[in-house]
């Protein structure tokens, strides 16, 4: 069976998963402002806020940079001819969506829009089906056995097993 590539429409990917329900918190937010309370939950939130903004851009830029030492391309709806297995993709199967929760994430705490968080759990969801399920069929079927022992030894969203 031959497969070309994870997804055949090229809007399914992480920028449009991630991006259009961000970008429908912040204009909930600006409609009907919904945000965590004032005081000392504000002051713990932004330092942890800044705090997860850091390893989040770190793990998309490392995944992509990692991708492009392969010759990979970070778009699933493009052919793939290799189970990347070094770098971030040594602890995260999913680094670059990793990386995108945790942004996501840390704007969310940064600025103070509970309405991101919401949107970012849908985002989660969504990309779970969409994006990582059809990724992991793709990949087991072209790669066979080397990606079910890559799968044996990574988690999806972070750790070795």
């Amino acid at each position: 069976m031959k497969v070309d590539s994870a997804h055949k429409n090229h809007w399914v990917i992480a920028e449009v998963v991630f991006g259009i329900p961000f970008l429908l918190s912040i204009a909930l937010h600006f409609v009907a402002p919904m945000s965590f309370p004032n005081g000392i939950s504000r002051q713990i939130l932004m330092p942890i806020g800044i705090v997860l903004l850091i390893p989040g851009l770190c793990f998309i830029i490392l995944g992509r940079r990692e991708f492009a030492q392969y010759g990979q391309p970070t778009d699933p709806g493009h052919p793939t001819s290799k189970v990347v297995k070094t770098g971030v993709f040594a602890i995260s199967r999913n680094p670059l969506y990793l990386g995108s929760v945790l942004v996501f994430l840390s704007i969310a705490l940064i600025f103070n829009i509970l309405w991101t968080i919401m949107t970012l759990l849908i985002s989660i969801i969504i990309s779970h089906y969409m994006l990582i399920i059809p990724e992991e069929q793709y990949l087991a079927t072209k790669f066979g056995d080397e990606y079910k022992e890559y799968v044996s030894s990574i988690h999806r969203w972070l750790g070795r097993k």
